[in-house]
């Protein structure tokens, strides 16, 4: 079983107008809404890829219920969110079918008492137990300490169980210091965690920092990674057009499913690449396109060099 955290879970509501213009009124064409939050969106992808998987967080309120409703529609995913006494969020996208962009609006996410963040850790470290594998993702609600993930991986390296972090700014930097085995952040946490806006030395330095392996997005240039076992370079066989929403979740989901699968990292890195811009290419955010992705896995394009990090 793979274990998903979203400690900042959300109601992804996705709306599609013609053309988005500033300071006018809007006709939505096509309204959408999915259980959201990083975590959600990861377990989603590696649900449809036939994993069994467990996703654990914060759910309150009427959006939570809601968030936790849809959730049963999911084939393979285990709801073991918290609830909460505050209201979960919901995120906003607006995509202009006109050019194709997309407007994120996120709201910020329950506060969270120090007793419920106490019976979260308590139910974490008894899920971990049973985890093959664990995803810590997103942003912390207020509330929860800077530190979280940094305790909670603590947690699953106790445990033995090998972790993924995908996060940003201080909880970031915090975590990687705790040792994960992969960290994904994009260019600009990247930058921001290590001071370089240079991709290759970036990594290199993020891993300086304590983490096992460090895999960098590069929006749709693809991802590069920084491992024990080498360096490699993953790219799409052409630049995709549509919403990135989720485009990250779903990379995040190919490395934990080529994990796994005990794929090398060669083809960890394809599937991770495909799976993203398949998402890109689907009609509802955080989705992807099982089509596209069939088509795109065998056209990724990785070189690199094992034993060369």
């Amino acid at each position: 079983m793979i274990l998903t955290v979203t400690l900042n879970t959300a109601l992804d509501i996705t709306y599609r107008v013609a053309a988005l213009r500033p300071h006018a009124s809007h006709r939505i064409s096509e309204v959408t809404e999915r259980p959201g939050g990083k975590g959600l969106n990861v377990a989603r992808v590696l649900a449809a890829l036939g994993h069994r998987v467990t996703v654990t967080g914060f759910a309150g309120g009427a959006t939570g219920h809601a968030v936790r409703e849809r959730l049963t529609a999911v084939p393979g995913l285990v709801d073991a969110l918290l609830p909460v006494a505050g209201a979960t969020r919901r995120t906003i996208a607006v995509v202009d079918e006109h050019s194709g962009d997309t407007t994120q609006l996120n709201e910020p996410g329950p506060t969270v008492a120090p007793a419920e963040w106490a019976a979260f850790r308590r139910l974490y470290g008894e899920l971990v137990a049973s985890a093959s594998a664990v995803a810590l993702c997103g942003s912390l609600p207020p509330g929860v300490p800077v530190g979280a993930y940094a305790e909670l991986i603590r947690t699953a390296r106790t445990a033995g169980v090998p972790v993924l972090l995908d996060t940003a700014g201080e909880p970031l930097r915090r975590g990687v210091a705790a040792r994960p085995d992969i960290v994904k952040p994009n260019a600009d946490e990247l930058a921001e965690l290590t001071g370089s806006h240079e991709p290759s030395q970036a990594t290199r330095d993020a891993r300086r920092r304590g983490a096992h392996a460090v895999v960098a997005s590069l929006g749709p240039a693809g991802l590069l990674a920084v491992t024990p076992e080498g360096r490699w370079r993953a790219t799409p066989p052409a630049r995709v057009r549509g919403n990135p929403t989720g485009a990250g979740d779903s990379a995040v989901a190919g490395l934990l499913s080529g994990l796994a699968d005990n794929l090398p990292w060669p083809d960890r890195l394809a599937r991770a690449v495909a799976l993203s811009a398949a998402t890109v290419l689907a009609p509802v955010a955080g989705e992807f396109s099982r089509t596209a992705y069939e088509d795109l896995l065998p056209r990724v394009a990785v070189t690199g060099d094992a034993d060369a990090a």
